[in-house]
């Protein structure tokens, strides 16, 4: 494939496609490559430059293609999934909370008993799936040192009851929270998705490694956005400094809620850095948009503010002449919840296979065909 400066493509993430069916109907999710650039869910890995500044690369299918010709293997192998307790920790937060429903509409049953903020007064919730109706009551438990001790006295009950290997944690709480929650999840054995970003993550992996914890732990967990940062990452590790001068610009926008920089944009600067050899600095250079007057100047719809991702990627070349642009625009929180609820099925399989302790990313859950 070939585009030219004049060119922009978009590729829209229907509803309508079988792999999208889960995603609103009301909220399509763009991936859009503007001025040359286009990250094409098709075949191998290609690309082409010319004098006109046509390139375009294709990336991801092959994983893609994987996760199809095995996705029926994993559901008939991976076990009866009803008979999992998932504790979803972070509620009544929103992205805990579309986890635990969307778990729910996976066929999977919520923990009694859930981790919430420590400064949150215990409660009793009701989390309920609207599209198949179904529902659980849930014990928040603020995460104060009383309250981990009563949260470790009632995973032993549940354990006893259900069996160790069948409880397992998603963890959507807060980045200061990351990494006692991760050695707290370790040292106690319980299984974990961390769906939370922020935190030192260079010591939550170390943290986990040391302790042969199982865990999946990924910036992003929604499937579009995690076969698109497969391909960045293949095409960088074959093409490094392919944009060598270019300078790299990046703005994000998210809810005004969100506390940290995005773990997803990270990660895609990462890939980018060594495309072009930009000295961009994580801390420094990220535009980061978290009120609504500027999240709307940016394009996001206004029903969408309290809930959205959208990112924008431009690299320029050193006298202007030459723009290249990725963006990935996703309103609301259900991409990343399905993915979170497929994880944790993923996590479960692992744990009854008998392996040691592993940390995955999303990307095996990808590869092996877990997302569905």
């Amino acid at each position: 494939a070939s585009l030219t400066e004049t060119n922009a493509f978009a590729f829209i993430l229907s509803p309508c496609n079988p792999y999208n069916r889960h995603l609103p109907f009301n909220q399509p999710h763009q991936i859009i490559m503007k001025s040359a650039i286009g990250v094409l869910v098709a075949g191998a890995m290609a690309a082409s430059l010319t004098e006109t500044n046509a390139f375009a690369f294709q990336s991801a299918q092959q994983t893609l293609n994987r996760a199809k010709a095995t996705s029926i293997q994993m559901s008939s192998g991976d076990g009866d999934s009803s008979s999992l307790r998932i504790m979803v920790n972070g509620m009544p937060g929103p992205m805990a909370t579309a986890a635990a429903e969307a778990c729910l509409r996976k066929g999977l049953s919520l923990s009694p008993i859930a981790m919430t903020g420590p400064d949150i007064e215990p409660s009793t919730i009701t989390v309920s799936d609207d599209v198949t109706g179904n529902s659980a009551e849930v014990r928040l438990i603020p995460a104060s040192d009383e309250g981990r001790e009563d949260i470790v006295s009632s995973l032993a009950g549940l354990r006893e009851s259900v069996g160790a290997e069948n409880v397992l944690a998603i963890d959507y709480t807060h980045p200061s929270a990351v990494n006692a929650n991760g050695v707290f999840y370790a040292e106690n054995k319980l299984p974990f998705v961390m769906g939370t970003t922020g935190g030192d993550r260079e010591q939550l992996m170390s943290d986990m490694e040391s302790r042969d914890a199982f865990a999946v732990i990924a910036p992003n967990m929604g499937k579009q956005i995690v076969a698109m940062q497969a391909g960045l990452e293949d095409l960088a590790e074959k093409f490094p400094s392919a944009f060598a001068g270019y300078k790299l610009e990046v703005t994000e926008s998210h809810q005004k809620t969100k506390a940290d920089t995005s773990g997803t944009a990270k990660a895609v600067i990462g890939s980018l850095k060594t495309l072009s050899d930009d000295d961009f600095d994580l801390e420094e250079d990220i535009k980061m948009l978290r009120d609504d007057e500027s999240s709307l100047a940016f394009g996001v719809p206004e029903d969408a503010m309290n809930g959205h991702a959208f990112h924008t990627y431009t690299l320029t070349s050193s006298d202007g002449s030459v723009q290249f642009q990725l963006q990935h625009n996703v309103s609301g929180r259900t991409v990343y919840a399905e993915g979170t609820a497929d994880a944790v099925k993923f996590l479960a399989s692992k744990v009854k296979s008998g392996m040691e302790g592993k940390v995955f990313s999303m990307i095996d859950v990808l590869s092996e065909g877990a997302l569905e």
